[in-house]
């Protein structure tokens, strides 16, 4: 929350998604061939510094970038009743299919959190486009239920609590305009779980929170991705539940290597070096360049 990159001026692109809704796009664009797509967080955006700091990395290996933002996300509430959850691989399809249109001969996807989940579970749950080289992703709650159990914990009140308040204000803004998002009581609600089972769950045709959970974790995704693709979670990270860290399910994995460095937070990964990049920027790099 501290960090600040310099140096990243966005170009934003509005494109329309197939239900008539939109997707902000930011860019950084320097006619390359070559285009990282970044997905951020939980209740995150663009503008976020893990988000900036990867996206300056990449573009100073003169590579485009494309950052996007998730519905809502990107201060401007968006059309449909629907939000985005850990599952939305249809915008992340609707991105991919933005860059190949451009002219990309070459693919990279990166994602933090909410954004690896839903990197993941997109590539495992079919064929990917062949554009699309490799994927590396961070602190990713892979199995969400019990992460959503962890971060529900006391010792982890303070970022629930942010979540789920900025979480709550979007569906009372929603509301404004969309009188069937029903609010009242809304202030009761004092978890993550009873947040997706009131809203998330329902408005994404999902039966509850738990349906929500089990359809949507990237663990029961993994083990179909054919992309080379890079995990990163660290051992000390307080969202991440026992069942994130797969390392024997993914030990042979030909085309998936699961990381645990001992530090780095949710996140975070930081790193006060003379090049300005934090860990998780320069191990990205050194995965997606280096053959």
């Amino acid at each position: 929350m501290l960090r600040r990159v310099d140096g990243v001026s966005y170009e934003r692109e509005r494109i329309q998604t197939p239900d008539d809704d939109f997707l902000d796009i930011d860019w950084l664009r320097q006619r390359a061939e070559k285009v990282v797509i970044i997905s951020h967080g939980l209740e995150g955006n663009t503008s976020r510094a893990y988000v900036k700091g990867m996206a300056h990395a990449f573009f100073q290996q003169n590579m485009d970038v494309l950052t996007w933002n998730f519905r809502g996300c990107s201060g401007e509430v968006n059309r449909q009743l629907r939000f985005y959850h850990s599952g939305a691989t249809d915008d992340l399809d609707c991105i991919v299919h933005h860059a190949i249109q451009k002219g990309y001969k070459e693919i990279f996807l990166i994602g933090f959190s909410l954004g690896g989940n839903v990197t993941l579970k997109y590539l495992g749950e079919k064929d990917a486009h062949t554009e699309i080289s490799k994927a590396a992703v961070f602190s990713v709650p892979m199995d969400l239920h019990s992460s959503c159990l962890k971060i529900s914990k006391r010792s982890n009140w303070i970022y629930s609590n942010r979540f789920l308040n900025s979480l709550k204000t979007k569906v009372i803004t929603k509301s404004l305009t969309r009188p069937e998002l029903d609010v009242k009581d809304i202030h009761k609600i004092k978890t993550l779980i009873e947040f997706d089972d009131r809203y998330t769950a329902p408005l994404h045709g999902f039966l509850n929170a738990v349906d929500y959970y089990r359809r949507c974790s990237s663990l029961h995704f993994v083990e179909s991705i054919k992309t080379p693709t890079l995990i990163v979670n660290a051992q000390n990270d307080p969202f991440l539940s026992e069942s994130c860290y797969p390392k024997a399910q993914l030990k042979a994995h030909p085309f998936v290597r699961f990381e645990e460095p001992g530090f780095g937070g949710h996140v975070g990964f930081a790193q006060f070096s003379k090049n300005g990049l934090y860990w998780s920027e320069e191990r990205a790099l050194s995965f997606m360049i280096n053959p």
